[in-house]
């Protein structure tokens, strides 16, 4: 698999994976109604990719598509997302690394992120890879539904 830097020209394969991503892997912790209308064209016009500020994504590609991607911001892991057909096939714990490499060579010791109440398989994902819940909960408006959240967090 390769890993690089998104750019522009990614969006619209990013946001599918999203999407995709999404609309599996949040299927009966957000309303159902909600997922199926989401759209990959609408979220892929609101991605900054190649800009030297602001988030930075990187995503995975196998067979030349675009599988996952892995967006940070400071020292958050931000976005973590792989395309339903290529999980358990390493991808996210691959993003998974190099958002960590990522963040500690931008001068962090510690990452954190918030996960969705519920999401167990990447709850499963992160705490195999030496994150910890918090105990912190928010309640957040992301995409236009409003989530339940737990922070996680792990030395680097």
């Amino acid at each position: 698999m390769e890993l690089r830097l998104a750019v522009p020209a990614d969006a619209l394969a990013v946001a599918r994976v999203h999407v995709r991503a999404w609309q599996t892997g949040y299927r009966g912790l957000l309303p159902d109604a909600y997922l199926d209308g989401l759209r990959a064209e609408d979220r892929a016009a609101r991605y900054t990719f190649g800009r030297s500020d602001g988030p930075r994504t990187t995503v995975g590609i196998t067979g030349g598509a675009i599988v996952g991607f892995a967006t940070i911001s400071g020292s958050e892991l931000s976005a973590l997302h792989v395309d339903p057909g290529a999980w358990g096939r390493g991808v996210g714990r691959a993003l998974l690394a190099r958002a960590h490499a990522d963040i500690a060579a931008a001068g962090f010791d510690e990452a954190q992120l918030w996960l969705l109440a519920g999401n167990t398989r990447a709850q499963q994902l992160y705490e195999r890879n030496g994150w910890t819940a918090v105990g912190t909960q928010r309640a957040e408006t992301v995409w236009g539904v409003r989530v339940d959240e737990l922070a996680y967090r792990r030395r680097l």
